[in-house]
């Protein structure tokens, strides 16, 4: 049952008993936070606008460096980058880390979008042009609007939040098809298992919505993907 709001009978009763002080201090702080939101979006537009074909690579900032998916992915990123790809990642450590070092060892731009976290996340040493973010929608916005193609390596919730993002703004008809590579299929087999057996058994997705990523265990086969499909679309577009 809905509770209807019964004015106080006593005029004189202080207001406190309606709104806390420190709502009162939200209410009129939440307009004022806009302008930093705007902030952020124009220091992004302003820095990539003459960018250019780039590759977003996504994983976990957990991964060590020696670790197979840190050695994996400064080898695919320093590979895109001698293709002429630049190299854009969230800008931390772990898997983030080592597409920055491989663009770095390419010469091609390395690109990090930092966020601020409780506890802080340091950009890595191997970032050239660097953004520092307070909001992940921004961030986010940052990293669809400029990427060519988006790889995942493996990763924990924020990869899978960024994969989901991506692959329904692609469904959803909200971005142009981009290719989305999953690299390690024995990692991403539980997930793509339970999106077979699960969304598109019940009909929560179309049996189609899966072929909105590619997934691979090599390397080289993940790359020629990216550049046949980056390719292939030049040609449409001319």
């Amino acid at each position: 049952m809905t509770k209807k709001f019964e004015p106080s009978e006593n005029l004189d009763e202080p207001e406190d008993n309606i709104r806390l002080p420190q709502q009162l201090d939200s209410l009129y702080s939440d307009p004022w936070r806009i302008f930093r939101i705007m902030a952020e979006f124009v220091d992004g537009f302003d820095t990539f606008q003459q960018l250019g074909k780039a590759v977003v690579f996504w994983g976990s900032a957990r991964t060590p460096e020696d670790h197979p998916d840190y050695l994996m992915s400064v080898s695919m990123a320093e590979k895109l980058g001698n293709h002429g790809f630049s190299i854009i990642t969230g800008g931390g450590p772990g898997a983030m880390e080592a597409a920055n070092r491989g663009a770095k060892k390419a010469h091609s731009p390395s690109i990090g979008l930092n966020i601020e976290l409780p506890h802080e996340q340091d950009a890595n040493p191997y970032i050239e042009i660097g953004l520092d973010f307070r909001y992940f929608f921004v961030r986010k916005v940052m990293f669809v609007k400029y990427a060519s193609a988006f790889v995942l390596i493996p990763g924990g919730f924020g990869t899978l939040d960024e994969f989901s993002e991506v692959i329904t703004l692609i469904q959803t008809k909200k971005i142009d098809p981009i290719p989305v590579v999953l690299m390690d299929s024995d990692y991403w087999a539980g997930l793509i298992k339970w999106m077979q057996t699960r969304l598109v058994r019940e009909g929560k997705i179309s049996a189609e919505d899966m072929d909105l990523f590619f997934i691979s265990d090599d390397e080289d086969e993940a790359i020629q993907y990216i550049l046949d499909w980056y390719e292939n679309n030049n040609k449409k577009k001319k």
